[in-house]
């Protein structure tokens, strides 16, 4: 009872305190707060020594009050606003504009720095100072004879400091007028081009930017990026600069790459010598190199001269006295046809492997290859004096190292430029079984061993023997110089086809090969020449892979020699494999190839005669021959033991000099920059040397020309005939 009399009592005693009744007088009212009553409950004997309470205004504080509510819905309004998703409109809405000011400098430098990195990316500077076209690669055979040209023609950049000022003048007064005062991209020139109808919308920085860093498809987003590009380049280039790379790279018509190579090639003398009229030719080119080139087309070439000299008047380069005394430009073309793009089949195969090692510069390349220009000349006489029909042919001849030494892709380079040798991919038939045989060898077999030669009469597939020769048992040695299809069958089966493929892979051969297919002993996986005979190679050397190379390789240093893995077969297996392939030779289907020395090899026929070919090595080389159609219809009863294997052994005898035959005669140190001999054509015309000079074989006889004499020679069963020269199309002016 203590307790609730304090707390009345102290109720009272407050109301009483302030002078006023309390809300209950007369009776009991009011209480401390909870925490009061904590206090001791003897409140009688502690009464004195309580010091006064405080008591609260009658009047509330309400101006604290809204403050404190004003916080709390601030509170409350930014939680709300914490806890909306980005993709609600009312999460953008309550940003200030000192937000978005901010995250709008901070995108606009993100947007700036991506854009940076992207044209240091794609468009670095450094590319600029390159070739915009693969210089000139020349290839010469192993003696030092120009075998095949290829490329555009390049010479070293110019300086613009070094050129007479009508050089530049001419240039810029046609392409860029306001080049020295716009920023890459000129407004007010690609309106007066469409208003005049020339001096070109593009600047020259921005087509130094399209030549040198995009591709000329047409769309507004190449514009774009060439306009990315001109601001990239006028921010880190000088003007000077960029108009030494504009004229170092921009085509001037007839394979002619920059303005050096241009001058050289036209009027045979340096940029730095130029005439203000040669200047002008050279400026009209780059609208339409090849509609105005001066040596086709020298009426077009001068008129749009003159539309040159009209612009460097109009600008001040050149008063109307000094424009009319300039005389039409002759033409000095010293060099004319000597640098066009030549063919062949191992030139086709061995320059895309030449630039895969070779760093961009505006210097020609002279590289000498594996070829041997006088097995590659036996290799066509040998093929062209075949009895081939319709068919096509492909011989490819390689060291035992790979070193490929002479190549013929087809009867005919220029009717048919496909390579049958490299690109080709066609069934070996039975030059496969070589793998079947070498995989048993490793297995364990041995040459002397058994197995049936009666035909097969299980399963669904059922090969027969060529002829119906069939045996109760062979010899594996027999069985390989016979070629029976049945035996073959039968050791791929007995060994397993998962070891007869591991084999070829060892040895180099990556055509897909079926597993478990009893076919691949006769070998229906379709591979190229090159491949095949390059396996064959690895036989020959007992080190393989080989890999079949245009260029001579230095021996290998340590480093590769520890890294490179190479495989070999036990003596015993390789002196095995090598004594079928010279039963195969000497007293099989290859009796046809045989030759007066050790000789290996193996004879191939597919299925319907689709295909014919004999594959074997003999002294340093190996030789690969095939013969076929390239509709895949049947050859006409061709066998590989037939005319592939004269081809072999007729190229074979020349090459290792087992016959009394005249040498081809070569000049003693060949001239690499002298006119390409073309080892690949059969009859036609041939292309002309530096003074030139053209050979034209026919059927009937032998027609000799050159540029400039008005008679040509012609040599045929009738006798010696001399008669006008046909007059070109267009001269240009003495």
């Amino acid at each position: 009872m203590a307790l609730f009399d304090r707390l009345w009592k102290a109720s009272r005693g407050d109301a009483e305190a302030d002078g006023r009744p309390g809300p209950d007088a007369g009776r009991s009212a009011g209480f401390y707060p909870l925490y009061e009553s904590m206090r001791s409950a003897d409140l009688d004997e502690e009464e004195d020594d309580l010091p006064p309470r405080p008591h609260p205004s009658a009047k509330p504080d309400f101006a604290a009050w809204d403050a404190k509510l004003a916080g709390i819905d601030k509170a409350l309004e930014g939680e709300e606003r914490r806890r909306l998703g980005w993709w609600q409109r009312d999460y953008w809405r309550a940003r200030s504009k000192l937000w978005w000011t901010g995250r709008a400098i901070i995108a606009g430098l993100a947007l700036f720095v991506a854009l940076i990195g992207w044209l240091t990316i794609t468009a670095p500077l450094s590319k600029s100072l390159e070739p915009i076209a693969p210089p000139q690669v020349t290839l010469l055979a192993s003696d030092g004879t120009p075998i095949a040209r290829q490329g555009a023609i390049v010479e070293a950049p110019v300086k613009v400091a070094d050129l007479p000022p009508h050089v530049a003048q001419a240039f810029i007064a046609i392409e860029d007028r306001r080049f020295y005062s716009h920023w890459g991209i000129d407004p007010r020139g690609i309106a007066r081009a469409l208003w005049t109808g020339y001096g070109g919308g593009s600047t020259i920085t921005q087509q130094l930017a399209k030549f040198t860093f995009l591709t000329p498809e047409q769309s507004l987003s190449r514009k774009a990026r060439e306009a990315l590009i001109a601001f990239w380049l006028e921010s880190w280039l000088t003007k000077e600069e960029i108009l030494e790379r504009y004229l170092s790279n921009a085509y001037f018509g007839d394979n002619q790459y920059g303005l050096r190579a241009a001058s050289l090639h036209y009027f045979y003398r340096q940029p730095e010598k130029l005439r203000p009229e040669q200047a002008a030719m050279l400026a009209g080119l780059l609208q339409a190199p090849s509609r105005y080139a001066p040596t086709k087309h020298y009426d077009k070439a001068k008129a749009r001269m003159e539309l040159v000299i009209k612009a460097m008047v109009e600008e001040g380069y050149l008063t109307e006295a000094e424009a009319r005394a300039l005389p039409d430009p002759r033409l000095d073309v010293r060099t004319r046809d000597d640098n066009l793009p030549t063919g062949t089949y191992f030139a086709d195969w061995a320059l895309p492997l030449a630039r895969e090692g070779m760093e961009a510069s505006y210097s020609k390349q002279v590289l000498t290859t594996t070829l041997d220009s006088r097995l590659q000349a036996l290799a066509n006489r040998v093929v062209s004096r075949a009895p081939l029909g319709r068919a096509q042919v492909a011989l490819v001849a390689m060291r035992r190292n790979g070193e490929v030494v002479a190549m013929v892709g087809g009867r005919d380079y220029r009717k048919s430029p496909f390579n049958r040798v490299t690109q080709a991919r066609r069934q070996p038939g039975s030059t496969f079984k070589t793998f079947v045989y070498l995989a048993a060898l490793e297995a364990g077999w041995e040459p002397d061993d058994t197995i049936a030669n009666t035909p097969i009469t299980q399963g669904s597939y059922r090969p027969k023997n060529a002829r119906g020769a069939y045996s109760e048992r062979i010899t594996l040695e027999d069985a390989f110089a016979s070629s029976s299809n049945v035996a073959a069958v039968r050791l791929l089966q007995a060994v397993g086809s998962d070891k007869v493929i591991r084999t070829a892979r060892a040895l180099g051969i990556t055509a897909p090969m079926a597993e478990g297919d009893p076919s691949l002993a006769l070998g229906t996986s379709a591979m190229t020449l090159m491949e095949l005979t390059a396996a064959y190679a690895g036989i020959a050397a007992n080190e393989f892979p080989v890999e079949p190379h245009p260029f001579a390789r230095g021996e290998p240093g340590w480093w590769e020699w520890l890294t490179t893995r190479k495989d070999s077969l036990s003596r015993s297996q390789h002196e095995d494999i090598e004594a079928m392939l010279r039963a195969a030779i000497n007293r099989g289907t290859g009796r046809n190839a045989v030759l007066p020395i050790a000789n290996y090899g193996k004879t191939g026929t597919t299925q319907d005669y689709r295909d014919a070919l004999f594959v074997g090595y003999a002294g340093d080389l190996v030789v690969g021959v095939w013969i076929g159609n390239d509709d895949n219809s049947p050859l006409n009863g061709v066998t590989g033991g037939s005319t592939p294997a004269r081809i072999w052994r007729d190229f074979m005898r020349g090459a290792l000099k087992l016959e009394a035959a005249p040498r081809p005669k070569t000049q003693a140190s060949p001239d690499p920059e002298g006119p390409v001999q073309q080892l690949d054509i059969e009859g036609g015309e041939v292309l002309p040397g530096q003074d030139g000079a053209t050979l034209s074989i026919d059927g009937n006889g032998v027609t000799i020309k050159q540029d400039g004499v008005p008679v040509e020679v012609r040599v045929d069963p009738g006798g010696v005939t001399v008669q006008p020269a046909p007059s070109p199309s267009a001269q240009p002016p003495p």
